[in-house]
This record gives structure tokens, sequence and C-alpha cells, in this order.
């Protein structure tokens, strides 16, 4: 397709190809999971599996790109599944709007994908998340916390058992362990330490959507950061694909 040419004549048709009948799922579709769809999209993946629960809030706006004024109150997945297209009208787009957990993730992943992307928020699921990809032999992707932070610099990639100065990593890391698994877990992190601190419901202004009254805590954040997040973990996700023999 002529719209993906300057991605081919970067990669090369061979990886190209492998790009188009590549399937990805992508678990989470706030802020860095939209960014890490769209990068993914833009590069011609010609197969995903979206995967979220929510619906589009007014507190979305500051840093997902599904949310605007136009699609407020609308399902994530549909929302995601309508972009896609427009980027890629030929791309397959299957779509679950689910939270994911450990009843569920047999039926989420009944059609293994050639890669999967965590940008989930909540704790447990996340684990249970990376627990049955690397269990089953699905390659992931994980993105730690990207809330409290502002310093670019400071995000990096590695294993998620080399990470340091996130307590997220670090929480991960332990419960993963008592699962048999020390290794094998790709992340995109934040060494920066936090920025700021988290607002509780209660603290919220008089007029703040009932969504955000209905949260444990809310974390300030950035879309540059969350922005960079997912395309870091995208392009980990085309370098997978790509270098993949036979794919």
């Amino acid at each position: 397709m002529e719209q993906f040419l300057r991605t081919e004549l970067l990669l090369g048709k061979d990886k190209m190809s492998k790009l188009q009948s590549a399937r990805v799922a992508v678990i989470g579709l706030g802020a860095v999971g939209s960014f890490a769809l769209e990068a993914l999209a833009r590069s011609g993946v010609g197969s995903f599996l979206l995967v979220d629960s929510d619906k589009i809030q007014i507190t979305n706006i500051n840093r997902q790109l599904f949310a605007l004024h136009s699609t407020l109150g609308k399902l994530k997945t549909e929302t995601a599944k309508e972009r896609v297209l427009d980027i890629n009208p030929q791309c397959k787009i299957e779509t679950m709007p689910v939270f994911v957990n450990s009843d569920n993730l047999a039926s989420v992943f009944a059609g293994k994908p050639d890669i999967a992307i965590d940008a989930i928020d909540s704790f447990s699921p996340k684990v249970r998340l990376l627990e049955y990809c690397v269990k089953n032999n699905i390659p992931v992707i994980s993105s730690m916390g990207a809330a409290l932070k502002t310093d670019p610099s400071a995000i990096k990639i590695s294993d998620l058992f080399e990470t340091h100065h996130c307590r997220l990593a670090e929480r991960l890391r332990g419960e993963l362990r008592k699962c048999g698994i020390k290794s094998g877990i790709m992340c995109v992190f934040s060494e920066q330490p936090a920025q700021g601190r988290p607002i509780y419901p209660e603290n919220l202004p008089e007029g703040t959507e009932q969504f955000e009254k209905t949260s444990v805590k809310i974390l300030g954040s950035l879309n540059t950061i969350t922005g960079i997040f997912g395309l870091n973990i995208a392009n980990l996700a085309i370098q997978k694909i790509t270098e993949t023999p036979g794919k």
C-alpha cells in the first residue's frame, strides 16, 4: 500500500510484510496504550485485538489520543477501532470491552496474538496478565507507571527484572517470582522519582466528574511522558515482529 511506502523504504519488503501479517493485542487503551496503538497502526500492523472496558471521560483528554469532546461517553474500544480503520481501512480489528482478570484471560487470548502490549494500571490484573503471557509463550511488552513523571530523559527500556527506581516494577517482580517467573518481560519504565503527590477523591474540586470521584486516588500525568512510553513500546513491538524468524 502506498501509505506505508516510507516505512517499507526503511525496513524493507520482508519486514513490511511481517508487520502487515502480524496480530497485536493491546490491553488497555488509555494514555500509554493509545499512543502505542496509533504508532503500530501507522506502521502497517495488519490485525489488532483491542481490550478495554472503559468509556471516554473528559479527564482523559489531557493524555489519551482517543479522548476528544466528540468522543466523550463512547467505549474506548470502539473509538480506537474507528480511528485505526481511518488510518488503515484494510486493518482487521477485534474488540473486547472487558476488564481483564484471571477469569477471562483464556478467552481474551483464545486467538493467540503474535505479541501483547500490557498498558493497564490495575496491579492484580497486571500480574495475572503478565503471568498468563509468559506461561503461554505469548511475547509481551509491559508499561510501568508513567504518572507523576516529568523527565523524558529518565524513560528507559529493560527486562522487568532489571529495572531500578520503579516501585511498580519492584512490586510486580515480587509477585511474578511467586509464580516462578524471573525474566523475559520487556518493559518501559522511568527511573525518575515520583513528582508531586496523588489527590484523593474527597479533595477534588466541586464539579469534577463522578468518574474521578469514584477513583481510589488520582495521579497527575503529562501526555508528553505517556506518549513516549507508548511510542517506545510500539518500537519494541515492531522490532520483535520484524526480527521473528519465519514470521
